[in-house]
Parts: structure tokens; C-alpha cells; sequence
């Protein structure tokens, strides 16, 4: 089991007068478990998200909305069998054909207890030439400073 804790103010006191909240999730966590976690990353990246437990299947946000509540896939359950992140294109399932990372959530003693994806663009841009470029940029903006 994870538990995140987060302060708050109007919150139950615990732990010596400090107001505290937290979000626990384990093997057996579902998609009410697991959409704020799914929520924050999705909110962060805009990418296609994915999460589910263990023993539970999860949800599957795009758009800013929660598409499916019931929700795996390939490269998901590859991750909980191997407890190892996956970089792949999936032959089938919702992301057939399209990169995906997914990364184990560990309990503090390793083991997988759930697994988070996204879609990864990162593996369709060509980034030594991105930085390459960006280099190039960066010297022409220092010349021009002379």
C-alpha cells in the first residue's frame, strides 16, 4: 500500500495539530482509487493517460476527460507481470500502433502494486536533432549579442 499525504486546512487534526489528508492505494485499488493520480498526470502531460492496479482494472483519460472506467491494456498488464517500464507499440488494444510508456507504482518493499501509461510522443521526435538544432539556435543568439 502507498500512502500520499498532502496538508490541508480545514482538515481532521492528526499527527500533533497538523491537518493532513491522504490518498492510499494498493493491489486492490479501483478507478476511484486511482483517478487522482490518473488526473494529475493527465493534467500535467495532456497526453492519453492510463492506470490500473494489480488486481483491478482502471481507467483510460484523453481530452481532459475520463473515457473508460474499466479500462486495460497490453502493455499494462506486461508491466505488472515484469515490475520493469515498457517502451513499446502495442499490435493491439486502444493504442495499437502508437508509442506507449507505462511504469510501475511500487510499494515500498518493491513489489508492483499498480501501472501507469502514457502515450509516448517523445519516441516519435528525432531529439538529437531537436538539440542539434537548439544548439545552433543558441549560438546564432549569442553571436547576434556581439
Amino acid at each position: 500500500m502507498i500512502f500520499l499525504f498532502f496538508a490541508c486546512t480545514g482538515c481532521q487534526v492528526l499527527f500533533g495539530g497538523e491537518n493532513i489528508i491522504s490518498l492510499s492505494i494498493s493491489e486492490d485499488s479501483g478507478p476511484e482509487d486511482l483517478e487522482p493520480i490518473a488526473v494529475a498526470v493527465h493534467s500535467l502531460t495532456g497526453l492519453p493517460t492510463t492506470i490500473r492496479s494489480l488486481k483491478r482494472k482502471g481507467l483510460r483519460l484523453e481530452k481532459g476527460k475520463v473515457l473508460d472506467r474499466d479500462y486495460t491494456g497490453p502493455v499494462l498488464e506486461e508491466v505488472l507481470k515484469t515490475n520493469e517500464v515498457a517502451h513499446e507499440v502495442p499490435a493491439e488494444g486502444m493504442y495499437r500502433g502508437k508509442h506507449v510508456v507505462v511504469a510501475p507504482i511500487r510499494s515500498k518493499d518493491g513489489k508492483v502494486i499498480a501501472a501507469l501509461g502514457i502515450v509516448d510522443l517523445l519516441a516519435t521526435i528525432d531529439l538529437p536533432s531537436v538539440f542539434q538544432e537548439y544548439t545552433s539556435v543558441l549560438e546564432e543568439v549569442e553571436h547576434a549579442k556581439k
